[in-house]
C-alpha cells in the first residue's frame, strides 16, 4: 500500500516512509492511496469476533502488503490487552468505553499499535536512533509515554501546553528509563503542534537523527483507531442479535483523529448512518459544518481540555476524503458545541438520571448525540477517558470524590524543561540531545 500527501505536492511513499517520516515533505498528511472495502458478508458474523480478530482483519487489509500477517497479528494482540465494552446508558444510547487501557484513555490503542510498528522499522535503522515527537492536549502524552517506554532505540519528546493538562495527565508523562522527555510549552496545543511540524521541516534535525510523530498526523497512530468503530458495531449487533439499523456515532472532537478514523472505517464499509461532531467552546469544526468555511483560531481553555484545539490537523484528511466537497461531507457529519456549564450540566444529569459517570469529553459527545438522535435510531458515543482523570470536574458536576491517581497529591512533581513558543528553543533541545 502506498500513501500520498493531502497537499499532493510530493511523490507517494510506502508504509515505512509514511510511518517513519510522520509528516510528508510538503507539509501534508499521509493518506492511503486505496481504501479497501470489506465484503458485506464480513458483517454477518462480526458479533462473534473479538476486538483482536476484528482489528487483525482490518489491519491486514491495509498493512498486509508491507508487514507479514503473522507480525500484524502479534502487533494487534500486544495492543489489545484490555477490554473495550459497549455499555447501555439510556434506551438506544450506548457508551463505548475506551478508557480501560494502561493510561485510562482511548489513545492507548493508537499509541501501543504505533509503538510496535515503529519498533518493527527502527530495528532496521542500523543503529541510527529514532526520535518520536508528539504534541499533547491531554491524553496523547501519557499514552505515548507508556506505549514507547520499552521500545529500544527510540527517544520520545512530548510537548504539552503549560497549565492545560489535568493532574493525572501531567503525572503520566513521567515514566522511568530516561527515554521519554516531557517539555512544557508556554502556549497552547496548537503552538505545540506547530513546533512539531517545524521540526519535521528542519533539515538540520533531519540530518542529525531520524524523527517521526506519535500524534494522529502519523497515519499509523490514526489507522488503529478504526478498529474500535468496527468493534462497537459488532458489540451492538451482539446485544440485539441482528444487524443494527440507523446507527449514529458521536465523537468528541479536538484534533479530529477519532473522527477521521471513523470516516475511514465507514469508507471501508462499516454501516454507520452518520457521525456527530461534538466540540467544546473551541468549535471551529462545528462552525465549518454550519457555514462551509473553515476558520481556525487560537484555542481557549475548557473543562474538556483534550479538545482545546483551534486548528485541527486532521481537517485536511477529512476534506480529502470528500474531495473537498462540502455538500457530501455535510450529509455525513452534523455538529454541536457546548460551554463548560453545558458539559458539567450533562455530567450531573446523566449521573443523577442514569447512574453513569461521564468524563467531560464523553459528556460532550453524549450531549451532541442526545441533541441529534432521531426516533428509531441507535446512538453510540465515545467515552474517551476515565472520569478519574478529571476528578475536579467530576466533583464539581456530581459531588462525587473520585480517587486520584498515584502521585497527584504530592507536593513535588518532576520538573520539565519549559520553553517559549519559539521553534529555536525546541531545536536547541533536540540538537543537544542528539549531540550528547
Amino acid at each position: 500500500m502506498n500513501f500520498y500527501s493531502t497537499n499532493r505536492r510530493c511523490p507517494s511513499v510506502g508504509l515505512k516512509e509514511a510511518v517513519m517520516n510522520g509528516l510528508a515533505p510538503d507539509g501534508g498528511l499521509y493518506m492511503p492511496e486505496r481504501i479497501p472495502v470489506i465484503p458485506r458478508a464480513f458483517f454477518n458474523n462480526i458479533y462473534e469476533m473479538s476486538v483482536r480478530d476484528i482489528a487483525f482483519v482490518v489491519a491486514d487489509l491495509i498493512l498486509g502488503s508491507d508487514i507479514d500477517s503473522a507480525e500484524i497479528r502479534q502487533i494487534v494482540n500486544d495492543t489489545f490487552t484490555f477490554d473495550i465494552p459497549l455499555v447501555k446508558v439510556e434506551d438506544n444510547i450506548y457508551s463505548l468505553e475506551l478508557f480501560h487501557g494502561p493510561t485510562l484513555a482511548f489513545k492507548d490503542v493508537g499509541a501501543r499499535f504505533l509503538a510496535r510498528v515503529i519498533s518493527h522499522y527502527s530495528s532496521q535503522s542500523r543503529g541510527r536512533k529514532v526520535r518520536v515527537l508528539v504534541a499533547t492536549s491531554g491524553d496523547s502524552g501519557g499514552a505515548v509515554a507508556a506505549g514507547f517506554k520499552d521500545v529500544p532505540g527510540v527517544e520520545v519528546y512530548i510537548l504539552y501546553p503549560s497549565g492545560r493538562l489535568s493532574h493525572m495527565q501531567r503525572e503520566q508523562l513521567d515514566v522511568p528509563g530516561g527515554t521519554v522527555h516531557a517539555i512544557e510549552v508556554l502556549g497552547t496545543f496548537d503552538d505545540c503542534q506547530r513546533l512539531v511540524k517545524e521540526a519535521f521541516a528542519d533539515d538540520d534535525i533531519r540530518r542529525a537523527c531520524d524523527i517521526t510523530s506519535a500524534n494522529s498526523i502519523n497515519i499509523c497512530r490514526l489507522l488503529p483507531q478504526m478498529f474500535y468503530f468496527f468493534h462497537a458495531y459488532a458489540s451492538l449487533m451482539g446485544k440485539g442479535g441482528e444487524a443494527p439499523r440507523d446507527v449514529v456515532v458521536s465523537v468528541p472532537s479536538g484534533n479530529l483523529g477519532n473522527l477521521t478514523a471513523g470516516l475511514l472505517a465507514w469508507r471501508m464499509g462499516l454501516p454507520i448512518k452518520r457521525f456527530v461532531v461534538a466540540n467544546n467552546v473551541n468549535d471551529v469544526t462545528v462552525n465549518y459544518l454550519l457555514t462551509g468555511k473553515f476558520l481556525p483560531r487560537r484555542a481557549v481553555k475548557s473543562v474538556a481540555c483534550a479538545m482545546d484545539v483551534g486548528n485541527p490537523s486532521n481537517i485536511s484528511r477529512i476534506l480529502d476524503l470528500f474531495g473537498g466537497d462540502y455538500g457530501p461531507l455535510s450529509h455525513v457529519l452534523t455538529g454541536y458545541s457546548y460551554t463548560d456549564e453545558d458539559i458539567l450540566g450533562t455530567m450531573s444529569l446523566v449521573y443523577s438520571a442514569d447512574s453513569y459517570m461521564l468524563d467531560p469529553h464523553g459528556a460532550t459527545a453524549f450531549a451532541a448525540l442526545r441533541d441529534d438522535l432521531k426516533p428509531g435510531e441507535t446512538g453510540i458515543f465515545l467515552e474517551t477517558a476515565h472520569p478519574s482523570k478529571f476528578a475536579r470536574a467530576v466533583h464539581e458536576a456530581t459531588g462525587v470524590e473520585l480517587k486520584r491517581g498515584a502521585g497527584q497529591d504530592a507536593h513535588h512533581r518532576t520538573v520539565h524543561p519549559r520553553i517559549s513558543v519559539s521553534y529555536e528553543a525546541l531545536k536547541k533541545i533536540l540538537l543537544n540531545e542528539t549531540n550528547g
